[in-house]
């Protein structure tokens, strides 16, 4: 198989059976590095295919924004692993990759015949990564193995909700999804790591990411508060736990964050609040002592921000203290920051004439800069090239798709 041979994982071979979001984000920040990834879907391709957003003229409606937004530079081939043929055009996939990613139930890969042991013998180089909600079974059995997870279920389990929201009642999902997200990015590095290895001994290995696993490595200061001061920590609201002032406040026409822990920058603050007998204020003259004053300190800054927009206090804040305002969508996609760190990425999408905005690669690489290459494929788009590319002849190719095993 050819390697699409630009950036830093030029040449590095993925095998992609992974759908929803948590593998697919894996795989595609391998993609967004050169990796060559060949997404293996059902004959119905990945549900996040039909997931909207959709273009307004978009009739085809081939993929929404979602799906081109996680598996752009990814190749697309529809196998049926029902069929006897389709496992065989894995296993054939396999022989020459480097990576295997999957994010199946617990036992899936096993019913299909296409384990890690028995890939392991096709490749015993092969990288063979999994994402589940509560991890393998190899790695030490769950309780919970069985139990289907989505994000919300990570999140609710691997304990962030229980330390945000606004108060001990209130417990609150975060935003974006990052029960997948994070598992994903773990998954990554558990991947390149392994990858290393591989490359240097000729041995490939079992790599097991589980979403609570994950969450809970994120959350790490509950463990060390619980375990070093006996604390059960709860929703901490807009602030700091042990940092003052520190969080969100609110402004005339929205929101702001402040983070002035450092005795210099709350003195620069108090300055610029025009309050500068608080710097100077025994009770507040350093973090410890306002931590222990923290409501008194979080009310006199909000009473002042309030008096202000937002861009009064960029004005008045931009640059002298850690601050920011609480941006929109629409506020991020206009800052220049985004612009000059190449942050958007516009993508063709097929069945419209507009031109989609995807979030662009954050890693930037003096060397081998990757990010955004190419629009997501159609449905089995790439099968012809990577069926040949494997060893597929023409005739071949077509007896697999008249017999149901590719689309």
């Amino acid at each position: 198989m050819s390697a699409e041979g630009w950036g830093a994982l030029a040449g590095l071979r993925v095998v992609d059976l992974t759908q929803m979001l948590a593998g697919p984000f894996c795989t595609m920040l391998l993609a967004d590095q050169g990796a060559e990834v060949i997404k293996v879907e059902p004959p119905g391709g990945d549900m996040t295919r039909r997931a909207a957003p959709y273009f307004a003229d978009d009739e085809a409606r081939h993929f929404g924004g979602y799906y081109q937004s996680i598996n752009r530079n990814k190749k697309s081939i529809s196998i049926d692993l029902k069929t006897a043929a389709g496992k065989a055009i894995v296993r054939r996939l396999v022989e020459e990759a480097d990576v295997l990613v999957e994010n199946f139930r617990a036992g899936t890969m096993e019913r299909l015949g296409l384990s890690y042991e028995s890939l392991a013998e096709l490749n015993p180089r092969l990288v063979y990564a999994t994402v589940r909600g509560f991890g393998d079974p190899r790695s030490g059995a769950s309780p919970y193995a069985d139990w289907p997870a989505f994000d919300v279920v990570a999140q609710a389990m691997g304990g962030i909700m229980g330390i945000t929201g606004p108060d001990r009642e209130h417990p609150l999902k975060v935003g974006p999804g990052v029960g997948d997200i994070v598992p994903a990015m773990l998954l990554t590095v558990g991947v390149l790591a392994a990858v290393r290895h591989a490359e240097r001994t000729g041995e490939g290995q079992f790599v097991d990411v589980a979403m609570y696993d994950a969450v809970l490595a994120l959350c790490e200061r509950m463990i060390h508060q619980h375990s070093y001061a006996g604390e059960v920590p709860g929703p901490e609201g807009n602030a700091h736990p042990l940092l003052c002032p520190f969080g969100m406040f609110a402004a005339s026409d929205g929101w702001v964050s402040i983070a002035c822990p450092s005795d210099h920058f709350w003195r620069t603050l108090t300055e610029t609040m025009g309050r500068p007998e608080l710097g100077t204020d025994p009770r507040f003259l350093e973090n410890a002592g306002r931590s222990a004053h923290s409501d008194e300190v979080i009310a006199i800054v909000s009473d002042w921000t309030r008096r202000h927009s937002k861009a009064e206090l960029i004005e008045l804040l931009g640059g002298k203290v850690p601050f920011g305002p609480v941006n929109t969508v629409a506020d991020v996609m206009a800052d220049p920051h985004v612009q000059a760190r190449n942050m958007l990425a516009r993508v063709a999408h097929p069945g419209s004439e507009r031109i989609g905005t995807i979030a662009n690669t954050p890693i930037h690489m003096s060397k081998t800069q990757g990010g955004v290459h190419r629009r997501t494929s159609l449905l089995s788009e790439d099968a012809d090239d990577v069926l040949t590319a494997a060893g597929y002849g023409a005739a071949e190719i077509a007896r697999l798709r008249e017999a149901g095993a590719i689309i």
